[in-house]
């Protein structure tokens, strides 16, 4: 599965294969015991000369090498996104399987289909050459073949499933990709994929559960308990790409000339109170620190200026409110939509000062107008 960047802590690093870090998360351990726990049986029937003990061990062993497919799963994601050039953050493998956090979305339905099918035909791929070595290759019982043959199987479930068409599984990226193409609007294809990925989170509750029913059986506690997290995990990922295609069909609002306050210029030794006297006077909604030539040379930062206190605001100068002006705090007026973005995303702060093409100053961008447009304030 693939998505978008995430927040840190992910776990244990293990190790930079292609040169993305991969990280294994402590809930990987939970569903380690589960998977051993379940398939103990299986190994004890498959290996009868063992003991409990050790085919625990057998199944223990197997929990890993299932997540290293997995792994090759998630790096099958990560190569070709590499190969188109989007940056891959790292690679997270956790309780319900694992997440590539590529940083950029691809910008072509093309790309976006090639990226998310990698990771279901290497596990497709996987679950027929364990296919192969089982008929072919590995004695006709042992260890070695009860291992492969579940990976096969493990494999060959892993990479149908991923192809179930609704987010957040790849085979919702694959038809997010094709409507798409056929809509020409990416926002459409993630909204369709995303409303498939809520109705998978509902079948797979309902359907096991109305089965039973209509069998007159009992339904089983561990497996009702795996189907709610497990479309608790669908339908919160789905939800999450609904809430990103409504961000995203408000990035052409995002406008820096549209957005921006006009600025009143004042020298870094003017007293707070007298800066925002002026400010009000002139109707503008920032403070620029200019030198004694009239050139820009700092904003001052808004958070710090409702932080002060009205009765200090005499005392206060702004220039010991203001953020210097490093070159990335300088956006062109003209920008708008993801290239605005993207340069606030690259330097990070709460004001930016816009210029014309020519050098002259516009007014100054704050960060809290932009996140106005996309929560609606």
């Amino acid at each position: 599965m693939t998505t978008t960047r995430q927040q840190d802590s992910p776990g244990l690093r293990m190790g930079r294969p292609f040169g993305i870090p991969v990280y294994v998360s402590p809930s990987w351990l939970i569903v380690a015991v589960f998977i051993a726990w379940t398939t103990q049986p299986t190994f004890a029937a498959l290996l009868p000369d063992f003991g409990e003990v050790a085919t625990y061990g057998v199944a223990v062993l197997f929990a890993v090498l299932l997540y290293a497919s997995v792994l090759l799963h998630e790096l099958a994601h990560c190569v070709v996104a590499l190969r188109f050039g989007y940056p891959v953050r790292r690679i997270v493998l956790y309780m319900l399987g694992g997440v590539s956090e590529i940083e950029k979305e691809p910008d072509t339905p093309g790309r976006e289909f090639l990226v998310a099918a990698a990771g279901p035909a290497v596990s497709l791929g996987l679950g027929g050459v364990c296919a192969l070595l089982y008929a072919y290759a590995v004695p006709p019982d042992g260890l070695v073949t009860a291992l492969v043959w579940q990976l096969t199987y493990a494999n060959l479930i892993v990479g149908v499933f991923n192809l179930v068409p609704g987010l957040p599984l790849d085979g919702g990226r694959l038809l997010r990709a094709g409507v798409w193409k056929l809509t020409r609007n990416a926002g459409t294809g993630t909204i369709v994929a995303a409303w498939f990925g809520r109705g998978l989170a509902v079948a797979i509750v309902a359907v096991p559960l109305l089965l039973s029913v209509m069998s007159g059986q009992t339904p089983s506690t561990t497996n009702t308990l795996w189907s709610f997290i497990l479309a608790s995990f669908i339908w919160m990922g789905a939800t999450q790409s609904l809430r990103v295609a409504r961000v995203r069909a408000r990035r052409p609002q995002v406008n820096a000339r549209a957005l921006a306050r006009r600025a009143v210029p004042v020298t870094a030794d003017v007293p707070l109170s007298e800066a925002l006297r002026r400010a009000k006077e002139s109707g503008a909604g920032a403070i620029v620190v200019v030198d004694h030539d009239g050139r820009p040379t700092a904003i001052v930062n808004e958070a710090s200026v409702n932080a002060t206190p009205e009765q200090r605001r005499p005392w206060v100068s702004v220039g010991s409110l203001a953020r210097s002006l490093d070159p990335s705090l300088v956006l062109g007026a003209d920008l708008s939509g993801e290239s605005l973005l993207d340069a606030m995303r690259g330097s990070p702060a709460g004001e930016y000062l816009l210029v014309e093409r020519g050098g002259e100053v516009y007014g100054v961008l704050a960060t809290a107008d932009v996140n106005r447009v996309f929560t609606g304030v």
